[in-house]
């Protein structure tokens, strides 16, 4: 179910995001296979260690496509990826099955997401994400599915239909991941061919990784085109 999600990882350069959807995609392969009622079980290792890493799986998949959303600094990015995993972990060992352990980390993760698009928007006084399309073919039906997912954990999922509604949530997470990671940032800061200088001879041009918040504003590029 996470294939999709490790391949579109890959093509847009979300390397570690792709590593943590293969983590969840083994874990839970063989989780559900030691997990199934009968009398035929496979289990490659204890069950309660299969059990614990499918859940800090998932929840790790839904904190890395959140903050990878936000488009953050690469530092804060990694050091909330770090400081997930090490939550996670301590919230599932205290309570596995606790729903505060999936809603607590997501609402977290989505005041960073609304605070950086914010302050975004701000700054570019327009909203972003800035295109429609972006919104309506790929956030929208994402947060819902995501949504959609999330409601079935808290408030259906019982342990008469576990085996079913559990499916269902893996495969609605997974299925979220494709529409709300966001696309490949454009890192190409060459100025056209046919651009000229003005007044003093100085062109500022405009950082796309500044822009999009990878970098800090004292890592804006400043290029010269001197005209003779």
């Amino acid at each position: 179910m996470f294939l999709p999600p490790v391949v579109l990882a890959i093509r847009s350069r979300y390397v570690l995001e792709a590593a943590v959807y293969t983590f969840t995609m083994f874990f839970s392969t063989f989780y559900h296979a030691c997990d199934q009622p009968g009398i035929v079980v496979f289990c490659i290792m204890d069950y309660d260690v299969l059990q614990f890493c499918d859940f800090l799986g998932s929840l790790m998949s839904v904190w890395v496509t959140v903050i990878a959303m936000a488009r953050l600094q690469p530092v804060v990015k990694q050091v909330l990826y770090l400081l997930g995993a090490m939550l996670l972990s301590m919230a599932l060992q205290l309570d596995r099955h606790g729903l505060w352990n999936l809603l607590g980390p997501s609402l977290f993760a989505l005041g960073i997401l609304a605070t950086a698009w914010t302050v975004r928007s701000v700054r570019r006084r327009h909203c972003y994400p800035p295109t429609w399309r972006r919104w309506l073919f790929y956030l929208c039906p994402g947060s819902l599915i995501a949504g959609s997912a999330i409601l079935l954990y808290a408030f259906v999922e019982t342990r008469d239909n576990y085996f079913y509604i559990h499916s269902i949530w893996h495969m609605l997470i997974a299925g979220s991941v494709g529409f709300l990671l966001p696309p490949r940032a454009k890192t190409d800061h060459r100025v056209p061919s046919g651009a000229r200088a003005r007044g003093c001879g100085y062109q500022l041009c405009i950082n796309e990784q500044e822009e999009l918040g990878l970098v800090g504003p004292g890592g804006a590029t400043v290029s010269s085109i001197c005209a003779s």
